[in-house]
């Protein structure tokens, strides 16, 4: 039986140790806050919005919450988040993807000042990663890294495998993992001879966006395997991109869905939002 990564505890840590920081800040006189926008009433998105107000809320951030219609124009959006730039008491802003069809997520996200970058979205963030650079890097390949480090997984010399080239998740951890000292493989849907790839990984992170895809026989015995899908079954339950039940007796560590990456994606925000008294001060 594989050791269970427990995204839940690690990503608690990480929440209490932002909490004591933010809380050494308030005694200098120092403020922390998050404007989040929100655009529409999307049902997955206000479950991540309720849940990083709830972790801004614990930690001890102020958060801002702008709910805009769905009619909202592009300029309107793009006007709110130059406002937000100018703010001096705004340390980060977080505009809630996806956006109606009507609005240019790239223009949006390329709008947000990469200082209150927090999601690591900017292309001067995504660019400085890949430099070495220091910035913002995006949550959820910032939670894969965590996770894997704080479960005493060693990342240097071991050959990783990353499935999907996602801009989100994909390309990041490949930086992440590569700055670690790892020797990285990316994989996509144009691979051939996938599983021989994928069987030679000493970590494997799936990030294909396909339920239960990645099954036993993609594996060899003793992977750390990292799932960062999330989907629901037709029992309307979740699952990852991984056959958790197929796989978990050949991996050495594998992570659950739900209880895995997920739970880091808003743990590394408010680690993101902490440091961001830092680089606004480098800026």
């Amino acid at each position: 039986m594989a050791l269970i990564i427990d995204g839940k505890k690690i990503a608690a840590q990480i929440k209490d140790e932002c909490r004591e920081k933010v809380a050494a800040y308030k005694e200098q006189g120092i403020e922390i806050t998050l404007a989040v926008v929100q655009v529409g009433h999307d049902p997955a998105s206000n479950v991540y919005v309720n849940n990083k107000k709830k972790a801004c809320e614990y930690v001890g951030i102020r958060s801002l919450s702008y709910e805009l219609e769905e009619t909202v124009t592009e300029e309107e959006l793009l006007a709110l988040v130059e406002k937000l730039n100018n703010d001096p008491t705004v340390n980060g802003i977080l505009v809630q993807l996806p956006l109606p069809e009507h609005i240019d997520e790239n223009k949006v996200t390329f709008a947000i000042s990469p200082k209150k970058d927090v999601d690591g979205f900017h292309p001067y963030n995504v660019g400085a990663l890949s430099i070495g650079l220091k910035g913002y890097v995006s949550c959820t390949p910032a939670g894969v890294i965590q996770l894997l480090k704080r479960s005493g997984i060693e990342i240097a010399g071991k050959n990783c495998v990353v499935m999907g080239r996602s801009n989100i998740v994909g390309k990041p951890v490949s930086m992440l993992l590569l700055r670690e000292n790892g020797t990285v493989t990316v994989t996509h849907s144009k691979t051939e001879n996938i599983k021989e790839i994928t069987r030679q990984a000493d970590i494997l992170v799936v990030a294909v966006g396909k339920p239960r895809f990645v099954t036993s026989d993609f594996i060899k015995e003793g992977a750390v395997v990292i799932d960062v899908g999330i989907h629901r079954n037709a029992d309307n339950k979740l699952c990852g991109d991984v056959d958790f039940e197929d796989v978990k007796d050949k991996a050495g560590a594998i992570t659950p869905v739900p209880g895995g990456v997920g739970v880091m994606t808003v743990a590394m925000l408010m680690s993101n939002c902490t440091a961001s008294v830092e680089i606004n001060e480098r800026a």
